[in-house]
């Protein structure tokens, strides 16, 4: 029976779905997560305390409405629950799996903070919505009218994606340009499948094309497409290409072999997920298959490559980060995942120079310590003087984050205001830029961030666009 009763907190303790078993899930990419058990997340829908103030809900990039869906699932009013979920999150079943929960609305859950455990309100969201797709649920986006505007948006990913649903269900007419084969973005080529697996990412891919939203794929704006043709084309344009530039590491060896960058690895695993031919894969150079595997970074990235690495049957795993465990910008919760799969985290280091001929062998390891606070606010890092010291290594892959490319260059633009970090500068509420009917959103516009902050801006600028040009036929439609 649904547990109709709320604040059941003292009495059911905080509970994800079942959990593949570290040795079990080192074998496939397959997520790591079950399904709950029947009445599973109408139990654990039931704990939350309705709280007059949500901070769950504060704490969400998109303001979900998590207290109300949570009392529908309780009462096992599964469609309304997820009716009302989607409202406001063009990808629920995304986020449901990817948010990092544990730094948003889960981490700031009054049952959480008073020492009960959590609501799991991701892994309740993501039961949702698999449920809505598997009883037809998820509507198809059949628009009442059909608007006189032309809407191209640069980039497939999180925000573009979400712009182009929102876009279309209005009734304009949208075409999307990526540079890549497939649509998603990072979320079909950067997150692996054991976050994410990629039929998730394709069902919701498809929809928006059966919508009426066209692809125009293996598109590289700029190289093969001009910006300035883009712009002809369309009455409005949102640039969302994310960002990709990696980030540099500046110390003696790191041209030699055998180290990659973490977007160059994490695209050729994820390629061979989809069983498409990968030369730099198939030849070992992006294959950890075993290979002693040290991984810089501490970030969500560099846990994607860790639990990746173990997956390939790495020899040994060893992910490198300056600071400490608290300070560390990655999920704990996939920290945790990746201790148990057998990875071996050094905290407080970082890499002094590669060893190798014409292949890495060896990192050199400084040894760091904490000081004072950095303008960021954040502890700064000093290195401890005659504490290097070396480990073993066949393969590093660098994870320190990544930058936006320089699209002034390659686009041949000079109206477009960009910051001083190299994203393109626009209008925080409307995303409007410096050109007139452009737009940005995403990491473009804010640097490397979280899907869920995309999603966001991505609607966003829908929405800006949509009230811009076409207020009263929105609020007919």
């Amino acid at each position: 029976m649904p547990h109709s009763r709320m604040l059941t907190f003292h009495l059911v303790d905080s509970s994800m779905p079942d959990k593949r078993s570290a040795r079990n899930r080192r074998k496939d990419f397959g997520e790591i997560y079950g399904d709950y058990p029947p009445n599973g997340a109408s139990m654990q829908a039931s704990r939350c305390s309705q709280c007059g103030v949500p901070y769950c809900q504060t704490h969400c990039p998109l303001h979900n409405n998590i207290p109300d869906w949570l009392r529908l699932t309780a009462e096992g009013r599964y469609r309304e629950a997820y009716e009302l979920s989607q409202q406001t999150n063009t990808f629920p079943e995304i986020c449901g799996r990817i948010c990092p929960q544990d730094r948003l609305c889960e981490g700031n859950c009054v049952v959480e903070q008073s020492g009960h455990g959590t609501v799991t309100i991701g892994a309740v969201e993501k039961y949702l919505t698999d449920m809505a797709w598997k009883e037809n649920w998820v509507a198809p986006i059949r628009p009442r009218v059909e608007l006189a505007h032309s809407v191209g948006i640069i980039g497939a990913g999180p925000a573009g994606l979400a712009a182009a649903d929102l876009l279309r269900r209005k009734g304009v007419r949208v075409v999307v340009y990526d540079r890549h084969d497939r649509a998603g973005g990072l979320l079909t080529y950067g997150i692996p499948g054991f976050k994410l697996e990629k039929p998730i990412v394709m069902q919701r891919v498809r929809q928006i094309e059966d919508g009426g939203v066209e692809f125009v794929l293996n598109c590289d704006v700029g190289p093969d497409l001009p910006f300035s043709e883009v712009r002809a084309r369309h009455d409005s344009v949102i640039i969302a290409t994310g960002v990709y530039r990696h980030r540099a590491l500046m110390c003696p060896g790191v041209g030699i072999g055998g180290v990659v960058q973490a977007i160059d690895y994490l695209l050729a695993s994820n390629r061979k997920g989809f069983g498409d031919a990968v030369p730099a894969f198939d030849d070992g150079t992006l294959d950890a298959a075993d290979k002693n595997v040290v991984v810089v970074g501490g970030g969500d990235t560099a846990m994607d490559c860790v639990r990746t690495a173990v997956r390939q049957g790495a020899r040994s795993v060893t992910c490198l980060y300056r600071r400490d465990r608290a300070n560390m910008p990655g999920s704990r919760r996939e920290v945790l995942n990746a201790e148990e799969e057998g990875v071996k985290f050094i905290w407080l280091s970082a890499p002094r120079s590669f060893a190798g001929e014409d292949t890495v062998s060896s990192v050199r390891v400084s040894c760091m310590r904490l000081s004072g606070h950095d303008p960021s606010g954040r502890r700064a890092i000093e290195a401890i003087p005659d504490a290097d010291t070396s480990i073993d290594a066949d393969m590093v892959i660098m994870a320190l984050g990544f930058e936006p490319e320089d699209l002034a260059s390659q686009w041949d633009i000079r109206d477009l205001e960009f910051t001083n970090w190299g994203t393109v500068k626009a209008n925080f509420l409307s995303h409007a830029t410096s050109m007139p009917g452009v737009y940005a959103a995403g990491d473009i516009v804010r640097g490397a961030s979280l899907v869920v902050w995309a999603i966001r801006d991505g609607r966003e600028a829908a929405e800006a666009i949509l009230q811009q040009h076409f207020a009263a036929e929105v609020r007919a439609a």
